[in-house]
């Protein structure tokens, strides 16, 4: 008998074909949850549903989750499915290149924005409805985790553009949370430092100066000057949607080797 605290429950994961999303969605699937996925390909879906498929009920469905109607689209999946959604990670984002911000190409700035900021923005507005009528039809609380960054608890030279939406994260994240506690819903947010995706290390791997030297640069800041590993992130993911921790809420949860202290 699987006495997992995820047990039976009904995550959503987007970003899952990779990285943070897909390692989370192996591990939820491990403990017992239902999972219903998402990611801008349908090569990258279809990866983690075959990989996962006959370890749990897995679906989902690809789209740019910049466009509202994606959003729409997966809560209707959702509901369709399982009439009832428990846990929500909102994880898929892009990276920007490294500029200054007066060289910042500003339909570059428009579209990080709108996929790592109204992305979430976006996710919860079509989410919060299911979770409220899970809580009312089961009296179960839902969460919400929202993937935002270091970079969005503080300055991030030559990010601006991606530090500002996720900043902006953080205070939908903030927000939501004052705002449904008595529904129900707990919102909280993941802040990681420079950790080992395919996000970070492809760019590391094209530096013109070679990786040692581009990673060195990239941690140089960091106290423990190393860079993240994904399950060392996957763990905190895993705290933060657990029902057995329902007294955190509303928190920016920094994992980041100390580089915001």
């Amino acid at each position: 008998m699987n006495h997992s605290p995820f047990s039976g429950l009904v995550a959503f994961v987007s970003g899952a074909g990779r990285g943070f999303g897909r390692r989370v969605c192996e591990r939820l699937a491990g403990a017992g949850a239902k999972l219903v996925v998402t990611d801008y390909s349908d090569d990258l879906v279809n990866g983690t549903i075959a990989a996962l498929k006959g370890k749990t009920a897995i679906s989902g469905l690809s789209g740019d989750i910049a466009d509202e109607e994606t959003s729409r689209k997966l809560a209707a999946l959702i509901a369709s499915e399982h009439r009832q959604l428990d846990i929500a990670i909102n994880n898929a984002g892009i990276a920007q290149t490294q500029q200054r911000l007066h060289e910042t190409d500003s339909e570059v700035a428009r579209k990080v924005v709108a996929v790592d900021l109204l992305g979430v923005f976006y996710a919860m507005k079509h989410q919060i409805p299911l979770m409220l009528e899970t809580a009312e039809k089961t009296g179960r609380t839902g969460v919400i985790l929202n993937v935002a960054s270091a970079a969005g608890v503080m300055g991030a030279p030559k990010i601006a553009a991606y530090s500002a939406a996720k900043h902006g994260v953080v205070g939908l994240t903030r927000s939501a949370a004052m705002e449904y506690a008595r529904k129900g819903i707990r919102v909280n947010c993941i802040c990681p430092a420079f950790t080992k995706t395919e996000m970070v290390l492809q760019p590391l791997e094209a530096d013109p100066k070679g990786k040692a030297k581009a990673e060195a640069n990239m941690v140089a800041f960091n106290p423990m000057q190393r860079l993240g590993e994904i399950d060392e992130i996957v763990e905190a993911m895993l705290f933060a949607v657990s029902p057995a921790n329902s007294f955190f809420n509303g928190q920016a949860l920094s994992v980041d080797g100390g580089l915001s202290a």
